[in-house]
């Protein structure tokens, strides 16, 4: 059975979604509705802007949904998912990618939420940072244990973990975390802390727009962040949605559970191979447990 899976925010890079302009009638005609909806030419800045450009999460999140989407609908009937995922962002591109949001509206969505954490990261001081090689319940543990707000975010693969929260206490942690054993525990370059309570002022903007939008039961499963577990009804996939912004991203988990209701391939779909990397690792450890 094959998986279809999207990435989020960090897998871009500067001329992402050229080629596909350039070589593909259907995906030119979607980036220039995208440049229309948008207000403004997200195709100049995706081909040939900066990297600071492409870092702006106003700028970031709608160019990785753009190339994850298009690229999926220039698949035509290649495009045979028996469930689909995403990271963060990337839920967004697989929700349209399932049929359950039309390409102008879920576009409209990543904008909204875009913008919608955009201002919440300008309201306070905060970041993310990675953490390599300590078992998810210590790292929870060390960040229960520190004042202020700092919790786990991203649940990569096993041994890779994100933390987000307040600077001064994403610094402690950091320290802490450290000095418990881990590879590495250092800052993200990230206009804010995503997938943390510091996300809060952003959520009524975004369950806002999620309600005034149109969505349908995708064609397959979808196996959302926040519980990482597949979802086909329309109803439940929005509240999940909106809780997404501020709850972690269980990444490990919802391809163990994929795997475990019979993905044998996955199959990226955006820029950047970052995922098939935690695939791989992921399936290594499901391997492993099962020969124990």
């Amino acid at each position: 059975m094959k998986a279809y899976v999207f990435p989020g925010q960090g897998a871009q890079f500067v001329g992402m979604g050229k080629d596909l302009y350039e070589s593909n009638e259907v995906a030119k005609e979607m980036f220039e509705k995208a440049n229309e909806i948008l207000g403004f030419r997200i195709t100049d800045l995706m081909f040939a802007g900066t990297d600071e450009d492409l870092r702006q999460t106003k700028v970031t999140q709608p160019a990785v949904f753009l190339h994850s989407v298009i690229l999926a609908k220039t698949l035509g009937e290649d495009f045979q998912p028996s469930m689909v995922a995403g990271h963060s962002l990337g839920e967004f591109s697989a929700l349209v990618a399932a049929g359950a949001l039309s390409f102008e509206d879920g576009l409209r969505l990543v904008a909204a939420r875009a913008r919608a954490m955009q201002k919440a990261c300008e309201l306070k001081p905060s970041t993310m940072a990675a953490v390599i090689a300590l078992p998810d319940e210590k790292v929870e543990e060390i960040c229960a244990s520190i004042p202020g707000v700092v919790v786990c975010a991203n649940y990569n693969c096993p041994g890779q973990l994100v933390i987000s929260g307040e600077e001064e206490a994403i610094d402690a942690a950091c320290e802490k975390l450290k000095e418990a054993g881990a590879k590495r525990a250092m800052r993200l370059k990230v206009g804010g802390a995503f997938h943390s309570p510091c996300m809060e002022p952003a959520r009524a903007e975004l369950a806002e727009a999620i309600a005034a939008t149109e969505f349908h039961n995708p064609a397959v499963p979808v196996y959302q962040n926040v519980d990482a577990k597949p979802h086909t009804d329309a109803a439940e996939i929005k509240a999940n949605l909106v809780a997404q912004l501020t709850a972690p991203v269980r990444w490990t988990q919802s391809v163990q559970n994929m795997i475990a209701d019979g993905a044998d391939e996955f199959i990226e779909v955006g820029p950047g191979k970052v995922l098939q990397g935690l695939v791989a690792k992921i399936n290594r450890e499901v391997a492993t447990s099962g020969r124990q």
